[in-house]
């Protein structure tokens, strides 16, 4: 269909659970509301048949936002030189959390520079990360989407 899974997360117990998909398009550009609705029902079909969740819950599609959750390797490349939050696992060099600009991945790692410094943690080691809500990262986002919508207006065009 043209979309990638972010994250997939069952929250919740007994009687009230949610079954929560984050997708990006595979393109880069934004997911509509439109395109929550046909995973939704694509998803929909595939459950019904396949129960993968025992008893009642509620499916939830949504984008992975701007300040979304890093959960590829290639998430971390992709935003390098944004603001991130991060936790690990074990710590390294003595610590577990650390908020700083993303500097990219160097094979199976993930390096961040961070007021304290440099750190590199390997990608296995990283429990939670996600990026930081800020002004720089509302711009480029505002230039990703004003990109995306030139070019399919271009494609459009030709078409």
């Amino acid at each position: 269909m043209g979309f990638e899974v972010v994250r997939i997360a069952l929250t919740g117990g007994e009687g009230t659970k949610t079954l929560q998909v984050m997708a990006d398009r595979r393109d880069g550009s934004q997911i509509s509301v439109d395109d929550c609705a046909d995973i939704s029902n694509a998803l929909s079909a595939i459950f019904d048949v396949e129960e993968p969740v025992s008893g009642h819950y509620d499916l939830e599609i949504s984008s992975a936002g701007i300040d979304r959750p890093l959960t590829r390797l290639k998430d971390f490349a992709n935003y390098a030189g944004h603001e991130a939050k991060l936790e690990t696992k074990i710590g390294v060099n003595g610590r577990r959390r650390f908020r700083g600009a993303l500097a990219g991945v160097d094979g199976e790692n993930v390096k961040i520079t961070t007021d304290e410094g440099d750190a590199v943690i390997a990608f296995d080691n990283i429990g939670s990360a996600k990026l930081v809500l800020t002004d720089e990262l509302i711009a480029a986002t505002a230039a990703k989407i004003k990109d995306a919508a030139t070019a399919s207006r271009a494609a459009k065009k030709e078409a």
